[in-house]
């Protein structure tokens, strides 16, 4: 049984985060979702709130669960016996990013792989920065958010959260 980790601060999660869970799905036996909590960092949306989104948002998916981890993820790994990071990559940029980051990792523990999965076209410009501008400007980002997660955003924008 191959388990895997699919880590980031899904602040908040996209459409394009879905795709490479659904992805992993059908390759992994099992993925964790792992959500980073970091007290230095700002986000957008609390620890429990990014938990919540993302948690209702894998339901359908039998072999995701979702987890919140404030350490190193190589370790959050090797605690869960996964063997495989997964990576989404939009682009050069990322896979630059996420390159140095994979090798990072393999020196902390190389037992663990990383696996970069590209993005599907269509979500090869959706970012959670952006999203989140694009819909303080009032555009329209229900093409690369989930419902759940444009009604969460909007009422977060308008001070109902």
């Amino acid at each position: 049984m191959i388990k895997a980790v699919f880590a980031g601060s899904f602040d908040p999660p996209t459409f394009g985060h879905l795709n490479v869970i659904q992805r992993a799905s059908e390759i992994f036996d099992s993925i964790d979702v792992v959500i980073a909590v970091n007290k230095d960092k700002k986000y957008f949306f609390s620890d429990t709130e990014r938990f919540d989104m993302m948690n209702a948002l894998i339901k359908s998916y039998k072999n995701v669960q979702v987890h919140l981890w404030n350490g190193l993820i190589v370790n959050y790994a090797k605690n869960v016996g996964a063997k495989v990071l997964v990576r989404g990559v939009r682009g050069v940029n990322d896979f630059n990013y996420e390159f140095d980051l994979a090798l990072m990792n393999q020196s902390l523990d190389n037992e663990i792989e990383t696996m970069f999965i590209p993005t599907r076209e269509e979500y090869a410009i959706v970012k959670s920065s952006s999203i989140k501008e694009l819909a303080k400007m009032g555009g329209d980002i229900s093409r690369m958010v989930p419902s759940i997660v444009k009604d969460r955003l909007l009422e977060k924008l308008n001070g109902h959260s």
